[in-house]
């Protein structure tokens, strides 16, 4: 999985990509419209990427969630 930071993309669909193939997601930290959700293996241990990015959508999505464990 490419960073995005380094590599932008869709950042919905990379969320739903991660997490459907099984990788664990967490919101690392939202500050005004920025969004950093960290990407980790499907353990949920060490963490491989990161999503940052101002996307409406992506803040829709994860919106009242801290990961995608919840």
């Amino acid at each position: 999985m490419p960073d995005s930071q380094n590599c932008p993309t869709d950042p919905v669909a990379d969320l739903i990509r991660w997490q459907d193939s099984g990788g664990v997601w967490r919101v690392l930290s939202r500050h005004g419209d920025d969004l950093t959700v960290g990407l980790f293996e499907c353990t949920g241990g060490a963490q491989v990427g990161r999503i940052v990015s101002a996307d409406p959508a992506l803040r829709a999505l994860v919106a009242g969630r801290s990961g995608s464990e919840e």
